[in-house]
């Protein structure tokens, strides 16, 4: 029997059994048989962000370990939760997800070694506010990432190096790293990390990769640090992505552009926003982005309207399709969130927002279009 309607079978049975949800033909039950990494087995590896909550709870650790064979920190890694200080680390949650990962035999993505945002200010700035150098700036990095990736080798699959480099134009960001350091700061991040954990996959991870600008950008990054044997091994692409944003076919395009250059492509924090967007000139995921929240931006204060909701099913089946026919090339899809209730999406860029962007409601229960997405088969 082919997989897709085995699980179409699963699916119905556990409605059956289990009625509707509060949030009505919305959401099933999601402690049925019923699996997203075993309905993928043979395409591509399933992926959550999640934060210390989700492996801490009993329903929230179970649904995950349910669901997903491969998790991304969604913050406890990025510099500022884990080395706030100069002399101070904050290790312990990020060892219960990594203990937590070995327990479930679930692979784990570290994230970020390197970013421009939330990353303290003491790490660019003297105590009496003058900048650091290029060397000072390095060592740092250096250290940095060897005692994070170093604390984790060998029990850590893979690293997001540097995450969003890249202006929409294809040019680097200006960002204090490079500003400090020149446009090597790549280079050099990739090879600490390398350093720190030699059989560790090593990816560049930015949003908007779509865009063929931005698409060129990391294309001759990812040449420059080949020529120069410099390890790389993949590129995520970010998918925050809306009802009518972006185009599948450009999508398709940057699939097949990344897997060109010899990487891995990564499907990575995977979400799909239900609301209008206040801004056409910044969408993306730009985390700097704050607008004032307004009553027009955040029409489903209750309940997500049906017709919305199929938008949404059309959206995930069409981006699922794609992944399908380029498994050859997408080796991971990772949806930044685990449910509805605690994904970035209701926040950002307006706090107080709700919005209902992954295939787990806000009641943790699956979206029952689930049913009806091209699995494996």
């Amino acid at each position: 029997m082919k997989l897709n309607l085995l699980v179409a079978g699963i699916l119905s049975a556990v409605v059956s059994l289990t009625g509707c949800s509060n949030e009505p033909a919305d959401t099933i039950s999601a402690q049925g048989q019923f699996s997203l990494k075993e309905a993928f087995k043979d395409k591509f590896a399933i992926g959550a962000a999640v934060n210390e909550l989700h492996i801490a709870d009993g329903i929230e650790s179970a649904l995950v370990a349910q669901h997903y064979n491969t998790l991304t920190p969604e913050n406890m890694m990025k510099w500022e939760e884990i080395h706030p200080q100069p002399d101070q680390f904050s290790f312990s949650r990020p060892d219960a997800l990594v203990a937590f990962s070995e327990r479930q035999g679930i692979q784990l993505v570290g994230h970020t070694l390197v970013w421009h945002s939330q990353t303290p200010d003491w790490v660019f700035y003297h105590q009496d506010g003058t900048r650091k150098n290029r060397a000072e700036l390095l060592t740092l990095m250096k250290s940095h990432i060897e005692a994070v990736a170093g604390r984790y080798k060998g029990r850590v699959y893979a690293w997001d190096v540097v995450n969003e480099a890249f202006n929409e134009d294809g040019t680097l960001r200006q960002s204090l790293w490079y500003e400090i350091i020149g446009d090597d700061y790549l280079d050099m991040a990739f090879e600490y990390a390398h350093e720190a954990a030699p059989n560790a996959r090593l990816y560049y991870n930015d949003y908007n990769l779509f865009k063929p600008a931005k698409r060129k950008g990391v294309i001759e990054l990812v040449k420059r640090l080949k020529s120069k044997g410099i390890q790389i091994d993949g590129v995520g692409m970010q998918a925050h992505y809306a009802l009518d944003y972006p185009s599948f076919d450009d999508v398709e395009a940057s699939i097949e552009a990344f897997s060109a250059q010899g990487v891995d492509v990564m499907i990575t924090e995977l979400d799909i926003s239900v609301l209008p967007f206040p801004d056409d000139e910044n969408m993306g995921a730009d985390v700097g982005l704050s607008i004032a929240l307004q009553d027009e931006y955040n029409p489903y204060t209750e309940v997500l309207p049906k017709e919305k909701l199929d938008e949404l099913a059309s959206r995930y089946e069409a981006l699922f399709a794609i992944f399908n026919r380029h498994s050859d090339k997408v080796g991971r899809v990772t949806f930044w969130g685990v449910h509805d209730a605690h994904s970035w999406r209701n926040n950002w860029p307006m706090p107080g927002r709700k919005d209902y962007p992954l295939l787990f409601g806000h009641d943790k229960q699956l979206k029952t279009f689930a049913t009806r997405l091209p699995y494996a088969g």
